[in-house]
C-alpha cells in the first residue's frame, strides 16, 4: 500500500481563464494571473493498494460518483501511465470551504491531488511538471502549485503552458474578503462553460485584449500598485462575465445580492478607500483589500443583504505534503 497526503490553497484570478484552445488537454485561450488563497484548503489524501478493484473518492466524507469520479480517475490515469505502476487508488478529499460556487475548489483539489498521487507512486516532480500535469486535471489548478502571486503562462503546447510564482506570499500583504452569496453547487461548470466561451461573439476581443492586462497586471503586482491592480482586475472580470452572459446558452451567475456588493465596492474605492472585486464562475464576490482596512470591509460586507458570510484569506503559498 502506497499514500501520500496534500494541502494546496484555491487562487482567485486577476486576469481571468475563460476558455481554451485545446480542451483535452487545457490549453488555455489566454495566460492568466492569481493569488493564492491562504487559509483555505483542499485536504487530499491517496493510498494505492492492490486489494482495491477500481478507484473510489470520497470528498468530506462523502461517496462520489459520476462526473467527478472520472475526472479523478482520469487523472489518476495520467499519473498511473508516467509511473508505470497500475494500481486502483482509494481518494479522500476534504475542502473548509464550499464547493462549486466559484472559490476554485477544482483547482486546490486538482493540484493536491496530483502531489499526493504522484509522490504516493515515488514520483518526484518539479514545480513545472506538476503544474503541468495539475493543468490537465483541472485548468486553474495549475496555478495552485506554486505560491504567492501566479502567472499561468499560456504556452503553445503541454510541454509549455505552466504557471510560475511572480512573487511569494510576503511581497504584498492582500486580503481577500469572500462575500458568500451562495453555497449551493452551480448548475453549469467551469468545464462546460469554457465550452461555451466561443459562442460569445465578445470572447474573440477579450482574447485579443488580453497581452495588455496581463501586463497591466504583472507590473501593479510586481510594484505593488493597488490602485492599477484594482482597475484591471475589475475590468478582466467584467469582460468574462460579459463572455458568459452573451453566450449560447447564456451563464448568468449573478444574484441580486452579487450586484449589491459590487456596487458597495465601487462606492467604497471612490471614497478612497483601498479595495475591488472580482468574481469567478459562480455567484460570490472575492472583494480585494488591503491589511490595515480589511476588518472594516468584512464588517461591512456582512451588513449587506444577501451575503450569508464572509470568508477570509491571505496571500497562500504552494502545494505541499503534510502527514
Amino acid at each position: 500500500m502506497m499514500q501520500a497526503t496534500a494541502i494546496a490553497n484555491p487562487n482567485i484570478a486577476f486576469i481571468k481563464y475563460w476558455g481554451n484552445c485545446d480542451p483535452k488537454s487545457r490549453l488555455p485561450a489566454n495566460g492568466s494571473i492569481s493569488m493564492n488563497l491562504g487559509g483555505l484548503y483542499s485536504r487530499i489524501k491517496v493510498i494505492f493498494s492492490s486489494s482495491l478493484v477500481e478507484d473510489e473518492l470520497f470528498m468530506n466524507g462523502v461517496p462520489e460518483a459520476g462526473a467527478a469520479l472520472n475526472r479523478v480517475k482520469q487523472h489518476l490515469d495520467r499519473v498511473r501511465q508516467v509511473s508505470g505502476v497500475h494500481l486502483y487508488a482509494h481518494v479522500e478529499g476534504e475542502n473548509n470551504f464550499p464547493m462549486g460556487t466559484g472559490i476554485a475548489s477544482s483547482a486546490s483539489a486538482f493540484a493536491a491531488l496530483s502531489l499526493a498521487a504522484t509522490h504516493a507512486l515515488g514520483l518526484e516532480l518539479d514545480l513545472v511538471a506538476l503544474s503541468r500535469l495539475a493543468r490537465q486535471g483541472s485548468g486553474s489548478a495549475c496555478r495552485s502549485v506554486p505560491g504567492g502571486f501566479v502567472e499561468w503562462l499560456v504556452g503553445e503546447s503541454d510541454l509549455d503552458s505552466y504557471a510560475v510564482s511572480l512573487a511569494p506570499p510576503e511581497h504584498w500583504g492582500l486580503v481577500d474578503c469572500i462575500a458568500v452569496i451562495s453555497r449551493e453547487h452551480k448548475t453549469t461548470g467551469s468545464t462546460e462553460g469554457h465550452n461555451l466561451a466561443y459562442t460569445s461573439p465578445l470572447q474573440e476581443a477579450r482574447i485579443a485584449d488580453a497581452p495588455r492586462r496581463l501586463d497591466i497586471c504583472r507590473k501593479a503586482i510586481l510594484k505593488r500598485d493597488f490602485g492599477s491592480l484594482a482597475e484591471v482586475a475589475e475590468l478582466d472580470s467584467n469582460m468574462m462575465h460579459a463572455v458568459m452572459i452573451t453566450s449560447s446558452p447564456r451563464l448568468m451567475y449573478w444574484k441580486p445580492a452579487t450586484l449589491a456588493v459590487m456596487e458597495a465596492v465601487q462606492e467604497w474605492r471612490n471614497s478612497g478607500i483601498p479595495v475591488f472585486y472580482t468574481i469567478d464562475a459562480g455567484p460570490n464576490v472575492h472583494v480585494i483589500t488591503l491589511e490595515n482596512v480589511a476588518d472594516d470591509i468584512e464588517s461591512n460586507l456582512q451588513g449587506i443583504y444577501g451575503v450569508l458570510e464572509v470568508m477570509r484569506a491571505t496571500v497562500g503559498g504552494p502545494v505541499r505534503l503534510i502527514k
